[in-house]
């Protein structure tokens, strides 16, 4: 007896071929004949192309799949027929993987909140002189036509002398040092007490400025050397000694007014003054003066609800005391002031950063 291995193969593999081919039509027995059989016409002819058929697109991967359309593709097992579709490509009926109408809510970062912003008030303190330096200016000495001499209008509250140094340095506990004492000695010249007076130089006691290049005169030196520095002190008051018995004695430190300034020539050839600073020396403690725009017209005493210039510009009712630094606008009332450093660091004329509010309290009769 023998085995038949051909037999044995033959229906291993028409075993596999029926597992893995599709099945047959099912066959129409007629009456006349149980072998003959009718098959599918086959298909319509249509003529060829021109031009070949577009390659088709290339399968997208996603790990995702929409509920409705698993399929025998839609499994790792390769059990499961995935062989036979290896370029299937999943269903999705909406944009946003099966769900409908939801998009992702877009990332808003949180606003940050604004930066502290200091609210402090201000230290009132009484300077018994004041250089108008818009009035600052040079004029040629008709004595001496080639040297030049400083004038400027002032306010005085107390008596005592301006001091005009060229190429001069400030220093600690308020000393004034000259750079060339021996080009020029300072001039000390005493004024006296009163409002809207004009100063000027001596003649003969002024500079030859031509002995100096330009570039050193319009800026200021290194180690802050100006050009122009003028120095308003006041005299002390008198104290009878009755008084100094009962009361201290008052600060020995002068009280000056420092002005520092450069020179410069136009298109005419003609020279002409620019402050840079204004310092005050006040019972030893120094000041540095900086306009305040808007403080002219800001009193409270004298505050009219018809004058919008005198109020706060965020709540129109109450007068604004309340300045803005460095931009050093006078333009709101303390209480706006307080909530606008909690939600904001603008300042609400120029809108620049805000560094610092001041408060100011300006009385009618200062």
């Amino acid at each position: 007896m023998g085995i038949s291995w051909s037999s044995t193969n033959r229906r291993r593999n028409n075993n596999n071929n029926n597992y893995y081919q599709n099945p047959h039509h099912n066959s129409l027995i007629t009456s006349s004949s149980s072998s003959s059989s009718y098959s599918y016409p086959p298909d319509p002819y249509s003529p060829p192309l021109p031009h070949p058929y577009p390659p088709p697109p290339p399968p997208i991967y996603s790990p995702y799949y929409y509920s409705n359309a698993y399929t025998t593709c839609n499994y790792s097992n390769p059990m499961m027929g995935r062989p036979n579709c290896p370029n299937f490509t999943p269903y999705y009926p909406f944009p946003n993987n099966g769900w409908v109408g939801i998009r992702p809510a877009p990332f808003m970062a949180p606003a940050p909140a604004p930066p502290y912003v200091d609210h402090q008030q201000a230290k009132k303190v009484r300077n018994g002189v004041n250089v108008h330096k818009d009035t600052l200016k040079l004029e040629v000495d008709e004595m001496n036509p080639d040297h030049h001499l400083v004038s400027f209008v002032f306010d005085a509250l107390l008596e005592g002398c301006f001091t005009i140094f060229y190429f001069a340095k400030e220093e600690p506990n308020c000393r004034l040092v000259p750079l060339f004492p021996e080009v020029y000695i300072p001039v000390k010249v005493p004024f006296q007490k009163g409002l809207g007076q004009r100063f000027r130089q001596p003649s003969r006691t002024g500079i030859d400025f031509s002995f100096f290049e330009s570039d050193d005169l319009s800026k200021p030196s290194s180690g802050d050397v100006f050009p122009l520095v003028i120095c308003a002190e006041t005299y002390l008051p008198y104290v009878p000694i009755e008084e100094c018995l009962v009361d201290p004695l008052p600060s020995s430190s002068p009280n000056m007014q420092i002005t520092e300034a450069v020179i410069e020539k136009n298109d005419e050839n003609t020279l002409h003054v620019r402050v840079i600073r204004q310092i005050l020396w006040i019972d030893g403690v120094r000041y540095e003066l900086r306009e305040i725009y808007g403080i002219g017209n800001s009193a409270a005493e004298s505050f009219k609800d018809d004058d919008p210039g005198k109020a706060c510009v965020i709540c129109m009712t109450e007068p604004k005391d309340t300045a803005v630094l460095p931009c050093r606008h006078m333009c709101m009332c303390s209480e706006c002031a307080q909530e606008l450093r909690l939600q904001s660091n603008k300042c609400p004329i120029c809108r620049q950063p805000i560094e610092e509010l001041i408060e100011i309290k300006i009385d009618s009769v200062d």
